[in-house]
């Protein structure tokens, strides 16, 4: 299933983002490199619960929100310009989303 391959790939990308942070970075690209990693890492659990849940259109929001508000403070403490952090906001609305549809599926 695509959705847990991409959940996959992407809780490994959250573990080695995560350990650049600690053990790579400083300054703001640490702290930027370690809330991506927290919040991919916990959506990636979030959309695997989901699936188990057959909630898939809750389990796709996860994927996409942490992909968009986890690369985007990623690529600014790449060097990527700092309007990229104007897009974050959207990778949250969508976790949010995800967790508001969760709760609606969940409700019966």
């Amino acid at each position: 299933m695509i959705i847990v391959i991409l959940a996959a790939l992407s809780g490994a990308l959250a573990v080695a983002a995560g350990a650049f942070g600690a053990h790579g970075a400083s300054g703001a690209a640490a702290e930027w490199l370690k809330t991506g990693a927290q919040y991919q890492l916990v959506h990636v659990v979030a959309a695997l619960v989901a699936i188990r849940m057959e909630a898939r259109g809750p389990a796709w929001l996860f994927v996409a929100g942490a992909a968009i508000f986890a690369l985007t403070l990623y690529a600014m403490a790449l060097g990527a310009p700092r309007w990229f952090g104007a897009i974050t906001p959207i990778g949250g609305a969508l976790l949010i989303g995800g967790w508001l549809w969760l709760a609606w599926q969940a409700r019966s």
